[in-house]
């Protein structure tokens, strides 16, 4: 049994580990997770709307917290600090977990939970199978710590503290150190928004009281229809919700042409103002380049045509999903470079580029 809980203990331990450096590299997608979780439960608890629409302004702080904890108890129970300690929180922080993903899977919400962030996406079913596993080896940890040693590394483990709340400031006051999302540099949006092999079905059809599954659509009328299963969901498209338009019509297709200059403004709530007269120096320094500028929102017409004239951003706009530009920029303004519908460039507002990079990036 003690073999037993010292494998759980690596286990543990390095599942933790993995998932909180995942998040912590990308705090700002944790958040956004978090802010889904609580507009849910604002709506399908009504007694308790307030507490959870107060909780959602906090979200990135509760992000923070909740990636270094599951990265420094990790760390903690691996080096054998303080296991009565560590173990006691290890399953407060798995309970949470596996309520969330059993609320995700079961109501059928907030299908993504975002376990490994965009590193590996997980089913929910399968994120909450997860967590019963983690559940059932923590509580074997905490049935047996009273047999593991107590090691003095206090000291490692406040390392690991200060380590961890760096990675996140560095990625909240810039962009993620490894982009794992679909809009990363180097990647070409067209493409992904193309399956990557023909996509193959299998129907499920019942007659006579039995189901009977077929590779292609029957003829016999006498089926009766069940569902539609895909084969290969390995070669579904990555992306299948980006779409550009304006008020005369879809821009999507016109977004992949010659190179182009996105200013990202995902809502005018709690856009910063502040990195705005660097944005229009560079919008100013491309003028008469061959890169087309040009804003991309959610906001509204009138909101964003009232924010263009107080900011002097002399610039067409185009409108986009508030989620696909969540995705798309982690910031908020965010900068995005595209050529010919290849990623070329990503900024944060705080690493405004200069003209001459963005000329330099688009001629690799």
């Amino acid at each position: 049994m003690k073999l037993a809980a010292q494998i759980a203990k690596v286990v543990v331990g390095v599942i933790f580990i993995f998932s909180g450096l995942i998040k912590l590299n990308d705090p700002v997608g944790t958040e956004i997770k978090l802010e889904e979780y609580f507009e849910v439960f604002a709506q399908d608890l009504p007694a308790l709307h307030d507490l959870f629409m107060a909780l959602i302004p906090l979200s990135l702080y509760l992000s923070v917290i909740l990636c270094t904890a599951e990265v420094v108890l990790g760390i903690a129970l691996l080096l054998g600090y303080k296991p009565k300690t560590t173990s006691w929180l290890l399953l407060g922080i798995i309970l949470f977990f596996t309520f969330l993903t059993f609320y995700s899977a079961y109501f059928n919400k907030v299908t993504d939970c975002g376990c490994f962030g965009d590193a590996i996406k997980l089913k929910p079913w399968t994120s909450f199978g997860k967590d019963i596993f983690l559940l059932i080896l923590i509580l074997l940890i905490l049935y047996k710590r009273k047999e593991f040693t107590a090691q003095t590394t206090g000291m490692l483990v406040a390392l690991a503290t200060v380590v961890s709340l760096g990675i996140a400031f560095y990625a909240i006051r810039h962009l993620p150190i490894l982009d794992l999302l679909p809009y990363r540099e180097g990647a070409s949006i067209p493409d992904q928004m193309q399956p990557s092999e023909p996509i193959r079905y299998s129907y499920i059809f019942e007659k006579e009281g039995k189901e009977v599954q077929f590779e292609s659509f029957p003829t016999d009328t006498t089926l009766k229809f069940k569902e539609m299963i895909i084969l290969n969901e390995e070669a579904k498209p990555k992306i299948t919700d980006y779409r550009t338009w304006n008020d005369e019509g879809d821009f999507t297709q016109e977004s992949f042409k010659g190179s182009k200059l996105f200013v990202i403004v995902k809502n005018l709530k709690d856009i910063n103002t502040a990195a705005l007269p660097e944005i229009r120096q560079l919008l100013t320094d491309l003028k008469g380049s061959a890169v087309e500028t040009l804003i991309l929102t959610s906001a509204s017409g009138e909101e964003i045509e009232k924010f263009r004239t107080e900011q002097q951003l002399k610039i067409p706009f185009y409108y986009a999903d508030a989620t696909v530009l969540k995705t798309i920029s982690r910031s908020n303004p965010g900068i995005w470079l595209l050529k010919e519908g290849v990623v070329k460039g990503k900024w944060h507002f705080n690493d405004t580029p200069k003209a001459k990079e963005v000329l330099e990036k688009l001629s690799r």
